[in-house]
């Protein structure tokens, strides 16, 4: 299956060569890497960012995760689910669904005759979110309380700690009241925050366990036993 974007930037020529990357070669999944972009700085400059940011990330070594010509494999397609404006993430989605032969392969990139761009700062914005989102269903979607317990533990027992010292140091000096220093109202909030992030952690996990999809697994392929 090839994709490519609408625009007419993106050449018909190259479907022939990423489909000999994936049925000769074996690729799951060949993105195109436009290396001579013909836009305007203020959509190339934030791309690059995003390819840089996304690649140290996800450690995919891809140059252009967001270009629309890419060919897969059927069961790829099958197998991953894209929604909202995740799809300049899909090698991202790609790989952590259990697919692990990523190409790339440069492609001509032509320059717009038709139409104007959509690129704006809302697509900066929601380009960061999708990330942050994407990454964190990845790594924590099973185990969420990893997340959560730990930074909930790490708030709770700093404001434990300073809440320890002002009482500490108002038995040594009387002169000073515990609620009349800032330092009370920030530890009150530490453990606050400390104890709704450990109660979120908590109600996730069981939310993730009773999840039907949990224990859902691709099968490369299946081995009969006699």
């Amino acid at each position: 299956m090839i994709t490519m974007d609408a625009d007419l930037q993106d050449s018909p020529d190259e479907i022939a060569p990423l489909r000999d990357m994936v049925v000769r070669d074996g690729y799951d999944m060949v993105s195109g890497w436009k290396k001579v972009r013909h836009d305007p700085i203020s959509k190339t400059i934030p791309s690059k960012f995003f390819n840089w940011f996304t690649s140290k990330v996800s450690n995919i070594p891809l140059h252009d995760f967001n270009c629309g010509l890419k060919a897969y494999r059927i069961r790829v397609v099958k197998s991953i689910e894209v929604y909202g404006e995740m799809h300049r993430y899909i090698p991202v989605i790609v790989k952590w669904a259990g697919f692990k032969k990523i190409g790339e392969k440069v492609v001509e990139h032509r320059a717009r005759k038709y139409g104007k761009t959509k690129f704006g700062l809302e697509r900066f914005v929601n380009g960061f979110l999708d990330l942050a989102s994407i990454t964190f269903i990845s790594k924590y979607g099973k185990r969420p309380m990893h997340f959560f317990g730990t930074w909930g533990t790490l708030f709770f027992v700093t404001g434990f700690l300073m809440s320890l010292w002002l009482i500490v140091s108002k038995l040594i000096n009387f002169q000073y009241g515990i609620t009349s220093r800032p330092v009370f109202y920030i530890a009150l909030t530490a453990m606050i925050i400390g104890t709704q992030l450990f109660v979120t952690g908590f109600l996730a996990e069981l939310i993730s366990r009773n999840s039907p999809s949990r224990n859902v697994y691709l099968v490369e392929k299946r081995i009969g036993l006699e």
